[in-house]
């Protein structure tokens, strides 16, 4: 688990999420700090974008009491 914090992250890649009716599975890879390099899972909802258009995307992960929050970086 991260600590909370801001980190900046790249959509490694991104399919539907079978368990999570309507959400996207995101693979991120954390692309500086301390954690640079560092990759993790995590299902998205409603970020307006399918899954192929997520591939390569930079965007921003908030981790804020242990929650993890993306927004895709336009």
């Amino acid at each position: 688990m991260l600590d909370d914090g801001t980190y900046d992250v790249f959509v490694v890649d991104a399919s539907p999420d079978h368990e999570n009716e309507g959400a996207i599975h995101l693979d991120l890879t954390i692309v500086a700090g301390e954690h640079k390099g560092e990759m993790l899972g995590l299902a998205a909802r409603d970020l307006e974008m399918d899954e192929l258009d997520l591939l390569g995307m930079p965007g921003t992960l908030v981790v804020d009491g242990g929650v993890p929050s993306f927004t895709v970086d336009a």
